[in-house]
């Protein structure tokens, strides 16, 4: 095994890689929005089947598919693989049903809530202290949940949903024994059984929705392409980039989001939205303080494997 050192610094092309994938989450409403028609559980199964090939291709161009069959070979690692792959697919649908159900700020709001949810399970979980400006920020991002509850009557389910279910999935993806690649690929492979069994029943009842018309098809097909590219441009900045870089960057996708779901789709940014989400904005500027801070320290030499 070679070691050699290299700054852990902010490289061009990892910035250009992270702005890529968080610009292409933060329009995936767009697309997601085209297939709104189509149920939710349909469309997170053409995800699934379509981002297969892509994934493999990936894997076979870079010469890692030897990672792969030695994760396939481990019971540990399958049983984790598992469990991240039921937390990215309960994900999926909730953001497609958000989508398709004119809920997109909800799903805004959930992928602004969850950098804070984060650190609140590292400290639980983890047993990690988190900063002074760390609770607070998890205690205004806590606040402005309670005044969405008590404004509208019930809880913003869509946001808690798609905060508890990432949430999770980073937490149990870490302990993955495998790269972001052949992870990914190991899950839509294990997401693929179901699958595909689920659309071969549509197919045999004749309620499916593949193969009505080319347009819609292209566009389920379409759905493993908007899956995938960024997920694996994503995994390839993330190398390229400081952890500090990426907490920041990483509010560009709900941001896009919020933006697309008020002046495009036309959703109401009611009173409680109104206070809600300058509270969740509060919090995150508070919680960035730190990351910026750290940014600008001099960047320190490490050892790459």
């Amino acid at each position: 095994m070679t070691t050699h050192t290299r700054e852990n610094v902010d490289t061009p092309q990892g910035l250009a890689f992270a702005v890529t994938a968080y610009l292409l989450w933060g329009f995936l409403p767009l697309y997601m929005k085209a297939v709104s028609h189509i149920p939710a559980a349909e469309v997170v199964a053409h995800r699934v089947i379509w981002s297969v090939p892509l994934a493999g291709a990936l894997l076979i161009v870079l010469r890692r598919t030897g990672d792969l069959r030695a994760a396939l070979r481990s019971p540990r690692t399958l049983l984790m693989a598992c469990i991240t792959a039921v937390l990215i697919s309960v994900n999926w649908g909730i953001y497609v049903w958000s989508i398709a159900t004119d809920h997109a700020l909800d799903a805004a709001l959930g992928y602004y809530i969850n950098p804070l949810f984060s650190v609140a399970l590292g400290a639980l979980l983890l047993g990690e202290r988190p900063s002074r400006t760390q609770m607070l920020a998890i205690a205004l991002a806590a606040a402005a949940v309670v005044v969405l509850t008590v404004e509208t009557g019930s809880l913003p389910w869509a946001a808690v949903g798609l905060t508890f279910s990432w949430g999770f999935y980073a937490f149990f993806k870490k302990w993955l024994p495998v790269g972001p690649n052949q992870g990914f690929l190991l899950e839509v492979l294990i997401l693929s059984v179901p699958a595909l069994a689920y659309l071969s029943y549509l197919t045999a009842t004749g309620t499916g929705s593949f193969g009505i018309s080319w347009g819609q098809s292209l566009l389920l097909m379409g759905c493993g392409v908007v899956t995938a590219v960024p997920l694996i441009i994503y995994a390839n900045g993330a190398k390229l980039l400081r952890l500090s870089t990426i907490g920041i960057l990483q509010y560009i996708a709900p941001t896009l989001i919020f933006l697309v779901a008020v002046f495009v789709f036309g959703e109401e940014f009611g009173h409680a939205r109104m206070i809600a989400f300058p509270m969740i904005w509060a919090a995150l500027v508070i919680y960035s303080i730190p990351l910026i801070r750290q940014m600008r320290r001099k960047p320190k030499v490490q050892k790459v494997t």
